[in-house]
């Protein structure tokens, strides 16, 4: 990944960048000299670039995309991390609960995409989408969950299909992590005491790996979860 400013880290920006694995990239790609920026609705660490945007909004997304990308002067990469899930059998889902899973986790990862593209295409850069295991497998009281993420599943593999040669694509299939995303749920939801999950920090570091591929080189696919991850396969 090859920066846009010459004399500086790569431009990355990260959706969800304010916590759980968005802060974690952000993290990672501080570390590694780059510049982060974040769409998120609560503030990422001091320091880093950030536009408010609640990414059920898709239009406020792009919107939002655009306005950091030409204030950073480009972009050379995109990790879509932000994520929700309200776990629930769907004849007890409202409605708006159901629908705002889909649009946080796939709507919003096509449209940020979709308007970071002209700055991606002249950078040549690239892009991270984060799936889930439960992208790839089943289970019951998910369906909004499951159904977005096997979403973008299919949105991943047509896009890199479709920027080959142009911007790299990889799909990312992470297991549990130890973030929040967990906290506010009923308690049979939640992983319990002994779940095997990983830290958000590895898969950050499998996600810089992508990014820094040489040119010519893409990582298709990565599935990175615990060693002795349930969900997978």
């Amino acid at each position: 990944m090859t920066a846009t400013r010459p004399g500086a880290g790569p431009t990355v920006l990260v959706t969800g960048g304010a916590s759980g694995l968005g802060a974690a990239v952000v993290a990672a790609v501080t570390a590694s000299g780059g510049r982060p920026l974040v769409l998120d609705r609560q503030p990422p660490v001091d320091g880093v670039s950030w536009t408010e945007c609640d990414l059920a909004d898709t239009r406020a997304a792009e919107v939002a995309t655009q306005h950091l990308a030409e204030q950073a002067g480009g972009l050379d990469a995109v990790v879509t991390a932000a994520g929700t899930d309200v776990p629930g059998r769907l004849a007890d889902l409202p409605g708006e609960t159901w629908d705002r899973i889909i649009a946080v986790d796939l709507l919003a990862t096509a449209a940020v995409i979709r308007a970071a593209l002209p700055f991606l295409l002249t950078s040549r850069g690239r892009i991270v989408t984060v799936a889930s295991t439960l992208g790839v497998k089943a289970v019951s009281d998910a369906t909004a969950y499951c159904a977005a993420k096997f979403g973008v599943v299919g949105f991943t593999r047509a896009l890199a299909a479709e920027l080959a040669g142009q911007v790299g694509v990889t799909l990312l299939i992470p297991g549990g992590m130890r973030t929040a995303f967990f906290d506010e749920r009923d308690p049979q939801y939640k992983p319990g005491p002994d779940a095997n999950l990983n830290e958000p920090a590895d898969t950050a570091a499998a996600i810089m790996f992508a990014l820094n591929q040489p040119p010519g080189c893409a990582v298709r696919e990565m599935v990175v979860c615990a060693e002795q991850e349930t969900s997978y396969p």
